[in-house]
């Protein structure tokens, strides 16, 4: 945690988790991404059964590490830094007992999964994938997906003095993005509610100018197929702006071992990118309602029971998948 890794600054960590887990008796693979970018496979046999994964990668801005009594404050510190330790003691563990175990740390998650996409793209014996997200030590029954988008409008622009000669690409944003919450968009029964975020606008020229153009960036969390939404968007829009489609992960039903406590979380992973990568697991330490906050923390026990929770997790998938 005290090396930032924001999403496409990840090279000086990865290098880092290569040698340590060199040092701790793992065979490393190094899986390039980009330029200066890459994943970390380790392994202890020929031919692992199962794969204990997560991302390195975090959302900006970077927050130094602090402990305080039990508690680890910082970026990373659930989402996902806190996880890959507690992965790495679990598949120690793990390979102690001689379960094939492998682990995949990739990048990119927080932003395109372009990790995730150059990770399923090598070759793997791999039979089941956990992967870690911060789920409270719940074993997540499915995940929202995601798709991305871009909403933008367009005007005339005039002196402000004189508004009635031009047109506010502004004022057409702002009647779009009030009807959001009126949308009556895909519900699931075990997914729940279709949900749009505005997550960033900009626009105009100038406080003296009519805004000729203005934007927003859209994050729709998917329970259903992305174009039965994308046409409920269209039409919500219809001629009043144009909608541009970004990258899509798609919402997932997972799979389940008898032993855990369930739950539904409405976060996109990189489970959807890993395809050959086995039967498919989410769990991990932490909540979700403290990633991507200046409260980012995760407790020394809630790491501790999921280094236990990896390996039940771990044995059981192997017996049922």
């Amino acid at each position: 945690m005290a090396i930032d890794s924001t999403s496409g600054q990840e090279g000086e960590l990865m290098a880092h988790v290569c040698l340590m887990l060199e040092s701790r008796g793992w065979n490393v693979k190094r899986i390039p991404v980009t330029p200066g970018r890459m994943n970390v496979f380790a392994t202890v046999c020929r031919e692992p059964r199962v794969t204990l994964s997560t991302h390195l990668d975090t959302v900006p801005p970077y927050i130094a590490p602090r402990i305080d009594g039990d508690t680890l404050w910082g970026r990373g510190a659930c989402d996902a830094k806190g996880i890959a330790a507690a992965m790495i003691l679990a598949a120690e563990a793990l390979r102690e007992r001689d379960v094939p175990v492998a682990l995949l740390f990739v990048v990119g998650e927080e932003s395109s999964h372009d990790g995730a996409l150059a990770a399923n793209a090598y070759p793997t014996t791999s039979r089941v994938l956990i992967d870690g997200e911060p789920t409270e030590g719940k074993l997540a029954l499915g995940t929202k997906g995601a798709v991305r988008a871009v909403l933008r409008t367009t005007g005339v622009a005039a002196h402000s003095a004189y508004p009635h000669l031009g047109r506010s690409a502004i004022a057409a944003l702002v009647e779009l993005l009030h009807e959001l919450p009126s949308l009556v968009l895909p519900h699931d029964e075990v997914l729940g509610a279709t949900t749009v975020n505005a997550g960033m606008i900009s626009g105009g020229a100038a406080d003296n100018v009519v805004a000729p153009a203005a934007e927003a960036r859209l994050m729709v969390r998917l329970v259903s197929d992305v174009e039965e939404v994308w046409a409920m968007l269209e039409r919500w829009v219809a001629g009043r702006a144009t909608l541009e489609r970004g990258s899509l992960v798609p919402a997932m039903k997972l799979h389940t071992v008898p032993g855990f406590e369930t739950s539904i979380v409405a976060f996109a992973t990189d489970v959807p990118a890993l395809t050959r990568w086995g039967t498919p697991y989410l769990y991990g330490p932490g909540s979700i309602h403290v990633a991507h906050t200046a409260e980012e923390h995760v407790t020394r026990p809630e790491l501790l029971a999921a280094v236990d929770g990896y390996v039940r997790l771990a044995e059981r998938a192997l017996v049922v998948r």
